[in-house]
């Protein structure tokens, strides 16, 4: 299994994913888009996974490598029929690359709350094993408004209608970050817009509630990634 993974952010990576590739030995290239990385060819790779990042759906003219992206995500799904994972920003531009809308998410959903799995959820294999209700972490300010024709809402929020998407059959979007480990969400504190959003949504010393926040659900966060991980595997296989 070999894995090609889009970065928008050096510290939105695969999270604690990381781990369990390794663990595998499942193989994974990193591109860094906002960096000035190019997409490589896409036959030696297996699945498609897209992270999150500072930039929205639609600020193309700021970063034009967003128009190049969004067409290989149309390509990989609809004419290689190849498995894609998305999450966060990577959520947002599945939706907006096979003809769905993304909007302003207001207010922000920032923090550590409930995702409910919906009626599809409950029989989606991706999320086989999950609870209907589970804690999540989520850093948005950008919701997926209207999902493609014919996807399926596999998971909601009371402010984000729409958490998860199946568009194909093969290829899911998470707009919560399953990913999540602190290591990681420290670094995204450095991040400007992301610090701005979180203290204007929750206020000063937000950072060092969020920190203990995770980590009193470190755990949980862990054993639904590793659902999400075992299925996708046994799904992209």
């Amino acid at each position: 299994m070999r894995i090609l993974v889009l970065q928008h952010l050096a510290s939105e990576h695969p999270g604690i994913f990381r781990s369990f590739f390794a663990r595998d030995g499942v193989e994974w290239d990193a591109v860094e888009l906002d960096e000035g990385g190019t997409i490589p060819a896409l036959d030696p790779y297996d699945a498609l996974w897209v992270m999150g990042g500072a930039m929205d759906v639609w600020d193309v003219d700021q970063f034009p490598w967003l128009v190049e992206e969004k067409r290989i995500i149309r390509h990989w799904v609809r004419q290689l029929d190849k498995p894609y994972l998305g999450i966060c920003l990577g959520h947002q531009l599945l939706a907006d690359a096979l003809g769905g809308t993304c909007g302003p998410q207001i207010p922000p959903e920032v923090g550590v709350f409930d995702v409910d799995v919906t009626q599809a959820g409950q029989t989606d294999p991706l999320f086989e094993g999950l609870a209907p209700r589970f804690r999540a972490l989520q850093w948005h300010s950008v919701r997926v408004a209207q999902p493609p024709e014919g996807a399926e809402v596999l998971a909601s929020s009371p402010r984000c209608p729409v958490q998860a998407i199946r568009v194909a059959p093969r290829a899911w979007g998470m707009q919560y970050h399953v990913e999540a480990e602190n290591a990681a969400v420290q670094q995204w504190g450095c991040v400007p817009e992301y610090r701005t959003a979180l203290e204007r949504t929750n206020g000063e010393g937000a950072m060092e509630r969020l920190q203990a926040d995770i980590a009193a659900h470190a755990e949980g966060f862990e054993a639904n990634a590793a659902i999400v991980y075992r299925n996708f595997m046994r799904l992209a296989r």
